[in-house]
């Protein structure tokens, strides 16, 4: 009997997940390190997702933090840092006068934000970094996309509209203003998509609460589809690792090193929890015809989407990036979902209803 390299999956992914609680990634790290230097960090937003974990690293490895926002988002998160107030949309003036070794900009997409932020501190940061994203590719027309790859455009570019079509090439013209006004001092960070605790999005935490309920579980594609994604805790000792060496230029950061499937990314989810799971693999196709274009954390690997998961971060691998296993990731960030009140828990922000997922099973079995 021939084997397809499908069938080898589905057959195989099993072991492979449990495989993967050793060997896709490194260790889970310990203490942060104390830095060679003490920086003053100003950080550009520092209360959503991302910014959160630059703080804590940061000030574990020794830096001073200071924070720029709207004081909207959790405000009383880190009572003993100093967060200056103002709005990226037109109140810049808290940042004058002030001197800081490093920016991070995390929460900038319009090009006239970088522009506004960038004119104020050129003369006083020595680094600006400007967190951008893998959406500056779309669409995603080939495969393994090095950093100098083809990049997004849009007819407009000075137009405000947020969407599909145009936050990749919005955050492009976003990064061209950071390189314009820090020319030998820049560092741009493009993340695919950014997974772990504290992530309001639900996209990846989906997954592990879905897995962890038990059952038949609808997933999306083919086991083979390539998957990316980066652990925020990752991301974040990067971008330090590379501040404190005063790196400069464009990083990819996807992982794991090294191909990584939905069939393992699903096992190797499924291989930190104690349910009794199924998983029940739906074509691209069949969701198409029953409204579901995309699901969460997944995209079909072909036309405007093709190379989504399949980004080349050998640069940043080879300049430190260190991924820890989809185990650790997997169960930090399930046990952070717990620990969320009910009402919150109860409501998902992204992927199916029980009841939307087993009207898509139903349908499918009874084709």
């Amino acid at each position: 009997m021939t084997i397809s390299r499908r069938d080898f999956i589905h057959a195989s992914a099993p072991a492979v997940g449990a495989m993967l609680l050793a060997t896709h990634g490194n260790p889970r790290a310990g203490s942060p390190t104390p830095a060679p230097r003490r920086l003053r960090i100003l950080i550009l937003g520092g209360t959503g997702f991302v910014g959160p974990h630059q703080v804590r690293q940061a000030l574990a490895r020794g830096h001073e933090v200071t924070l720029f926002n709207r004081g909207r988002t959790a405000p009383d998160l880190f009572p003993n840092v100093e967060t200056l107030l103002g709005d990226r949309d037109g109140d810049l003036e808290a940042l004058r006068g002030r001197e800081w070794d490093v920016a991070i900009d995390n929460s900038a997409t319009l090009p006239r934000w970088v522009r506004s932020s960038t004119a104020v501190l050129a003369g006083s940061v020595g680094q600006y970094v400007y967190v951008s994203s893998t959406g500056v590719f779309y669409p995603y027309l080939t495969t393994g996309i090095p950093e100098d790859g083809p990049i997004g455009t849009i007819p407009d570019p000075a137009t405000e509209v947020i969407d599909n079509d145009t936050y990749g090439a919005l955050k492009a013209l976003s990064e061209e203003e950071a390189r314009t006004a820090f020319p030998d001092r820049h560092l741009v960070i493009r993340p695919t998509y950014i997974v772990g605790p504290g992530d309001r999005s639900d996209r990846f935490t989906y997954w592990p609460v879905r897995i962890d309920r038990g059952g038949e579980v609808l997933v999306p594609g083919a086991p083979e589809d390539p998957m990316q994604y980066i652990d925020v805790r990752d991301l974040t000792a990067f971008m330090l690792d590379l501040v404190e060496r005063r790196a400069v230029g464009t990083y990819n950061v996807a992982g794991p090193e090294g191909a990584l499937s939905m069939a393992e990314l699903m096992h190797g989810i499924r291989a930190v929890t104690t349910s009794v799971v199924r998983f029940t693999w739906v074509d691209a196709d069949f969701l198409a015809e029953h409204g579901i274009a995309d699901l969460t954390f997944w995209e079909p690997a072909r036309g405007k989407t093709l190379g989504m998961m399949c980004i080349d971060a050998r640069k940043a691998f080879a300049a430190g990036l260190r991924a820890r296993p989809l185990a650790d990731t997997a169960r930090d960030t399930l046990e952070w979902f717990g620990s969320l009140d009910y009402p919150r828990r109860a409501r998902m922000r992204s992927g199916l209803t029980p009841e939307r997922e087993a009207e898509l099973l139903a349908a499918y079995h009874a084709r």
